[in-house]
């Protein structure tokens, strides 16, 4: 073919394509002026930021550099719901969030609510000699007075840079006031950085924006499945999905921060909805073991109403898909939405949400950090939603919810990607049942085998937030036990004033030749009061178990309160002390040379103890 027949060919082909969007350059500068004017706002279908300071760094390494940064993305719509601004002629920043509040955080000074609800400033430091970056160090600042330490005071209007540069040449003598006024202007000269901005065309529809938004995402910082979801919900307003959407998100910034309730009460759109009164209670309680996120929202509710694990699943039940013809309906879009509803409401039910945690509590687990999977507890709250709506009675709902958990953390169930596990558990509580099907996880995976060699062998470790560690101390917890030489309980410990003791003390095996990962076992750890850890400080075990011996036979007392040796093999028992070290000539074991054999000891015993306690749950 004629090169001039291929060049008409290719024209008339590019002419069937329909654009959709058309592109400009805007100065960094301009784009901030927008962005506070509220002349371009946030969606409520964008993500929280959660870039982390080292990539606001990065950013403004390019940006100073002249590199390359990528598109933003707006769209003209005054409709649409927004994170902050009001304005009626406006655009929305369809991509491009990240960056733009790394901008205001870096240099505006603004804070950045993240992930978590916190609000957070990040402060990046510039040095004009190296023309480096660097997320702020103070301690550094104050030895090296070569860093600007926040950049934003160069940005800010009421900065003279005059009387910084004297002041500046004055903390760094020698420094050539030229070159450091050079360097100080091009970091200003940020401003100008020319960014290309692509403009959707305003006649798109929310559905197409959407879906635009979520293939840009799954670049970058990727995003969830549950991101999915919540861009999915918020894009529906006509089946109430954009409140379904506020509700989530208020849902867990009030479990993360109940004060965030003062001002929940103003929007008043939301407190005439249904699903204020559904979390009116959280601000009167302070959580602890259980502080969702969206993701777990999701989730929970998702599995527990469809019946099903991949969140994938739910996008495509928004978008009305039909899983049997392979088509979108309307009538599924509504029906997916009103039950997606029903089931985030179930989810916030005061009484449920509470009687659930009880329930956790009760097995021993008292504070956040001896969770060890979130998912663990996801599927927990989604058993105990299933049985209750199956109406089983409350006790053995609390039975099987207690039991389940517990098999979760030891099998470590639903570590990694939990949704294929999900989905297999639901669809099989269902049928053959919830108590068929977990007594068949059981013996495949909690034999005889399992409590004498694998756990023992899994507790061979040296990391304290070991899930295997927590088990134990939820063990103790449960049965009520004490401290080591202690007449504190372990919860009591636990909760408020533990501390983790070394029984073969640690600087005594370290003086010893023992590495971390030796000297730091957790068949080593026990909980005990402080005061007792600081008298027993580094002394031989067979030294300092002879002063207890003494103790419980009339002697000064000098660890704890136990004054007799009835009261002291208890204790042992609770803390599972080898019983080989209750007696004269067992104790002159406890010596370096006999440490290897009391961990593997120790370990048989913390892993019947274990045992005990998941049958007696």
């Amino acid at each position: 073919m004629p090169l001039s027949n291929l060049k008409i060919k290719n024209h008339m082909v590019f002419s069937m394509i329909t654009m959709c969007f058309s592109i400009e350059q805007i100065q960094v500068g301009a784009l901030l002026n927008n962005i506070t004017s509220g002349k371009i706002a946030i969606p409520e279908i964008q993500r929280p930021f959660v870039w982390d300071a080292v990539n606001v760094r990065d950013f403004l390494d390019s940006l100073f550099r002249g590199f390359p940064t990528g598109y933003l993305i707006t769209w003209k719509n005054s409709k649409v719901g927004v994170t902050e601004g009001t304005a009626k002629d406006r655009y929305i920043l369809i991509d491009g969030q990240q960056r733009v509040k790394a901008l205001q955080t870096s240099l505006l000074g603004f804070d950045v609510m993240d992930k978590n609800y916190n609000y957070k400033r990040i402060i990046i430091s510039f040095h004009p000699i190296t023309k480096k970056f660097q997320v702020a160090n103070p301690i550094e600042y104050t030895i090296n007075k070569g860093w600007v330490e926040d950049i934003s005071k160069i940005f800010d209007p009421k900065t003279s840079l005059s009387d910084f540069l004297d002041e500046y040449c004055t903390h760094n003598p020698g420094v050539k006031k030229d070159d450091i006024l050079v360097s100080l202007l091009s970091l200003q000269a940020i401003e100008t950085y020319q960014i290309g901005k692509i403009d959707l065309f305003e006649s798109l529809s929310l559905k197409r924006i959407t879906e635009i938004f979520i293939r840009i995402n799954s670049k970058g910082v990727p995003l969830s499945q549950a991101d999915f979801v919540m861009s999915k919900i918020a894009a529906n307003k006509d089946d109430g999905g954009d409140m379904l959407r506020n509700a989530i998100d208020h849902f867990c910034h009030l479990a993360s921060d109940p004060s965030f309730y003062l001002k929940l009460k103003k929007i008043t759109n939301f407190t005439s909805s249904e699903f204020f009164p559904q979390m009116d209670w959280l601000h009167k309680k302070k959580l602890d073991i259980y502080i969702p996120s969206y993701s777990d929202m999701l989730r929970v509710a998702f599995t527990t109403e469809f019946k099903r694990g991949p969140l994938k699943d739910l996008v495509a039940l928004l978008s009305g898909r039909n899983f049997e013809t392979k088509e979108d309906e309307d009538a599924i879009v509504k029906d997916s939405f009103r039950r997606l509803k029903s089931s985030i409401n179930r989810y916030m039910n005061e009484f449920d949400f509470n009687q659930f945690l009880i329930q956790i509590q009760s097995a021993g687990f008292v504070k956040a950090s001896m969770i060890s999977s979130q998912n663990a507890l996801n599927f927990a709250y989604i058993i105990y939603l299933t049985l209750r709506e199956q109406k089983w009675n409350d006790a053995d709902i609390m039975r099987s919810v207690r039991r389940w958990f517990v098999m979760s953390l030891l099998t470590g169930r639903y570590s990694g990607s939990p949704e294929s596990k999900f989905g297999e558990d639901i669809e099989k509580i269902h049928e053959p049942g919830i108590i068929d099907y977990f007594d068949s996880i059981v013996q495949s995976e909690l034999s005889d085998a399992f409590w004498e060699f694998s756990l023992p062998e899994d507790l061979k470790t040296s990391a304290a937030s070991s899930p295997y560690f927590h088990l134990y101390q939820a063990a103790q917890i449960n049965k009520n036990d004490k401290g080591f030489l202690s007449d504190s309980t372990v919860e009591h410990l636990v909760k408020i004033q533990s501390d983790v003791h070394h029984l073969f003390p640690r600087d005594y095996l370290k003086n010893r030749g023992k590495k971390p990962s030796e000297y730091n076992q957790i068949a080593n750890y026990v909980v005990c009061e402080k005061p007792i850890d600081i008298a027993i400080s580094n002394k031989e075990p067979r030294e300092y178990f002879k002063e207890i011996f003494d103790q419980c036979n009339g002697g000064q007392k000098k660890y704890g309160n136990i004054a007799d040796m009835d009261s002291l093999h208890e204790n042992f028992r609770m803390n599972c002390i080898p019983e080989y070290c209750i007696s004269e000539d067992g104790i002159e074991n406890m010596t370096v040379d006999g440490y290897s054999d009391f961990l593997a000891e120790r370990r048989k015993l913390m892993s019947q103890k274990i045992k005990k306690y998941f049958e007696g749950l």
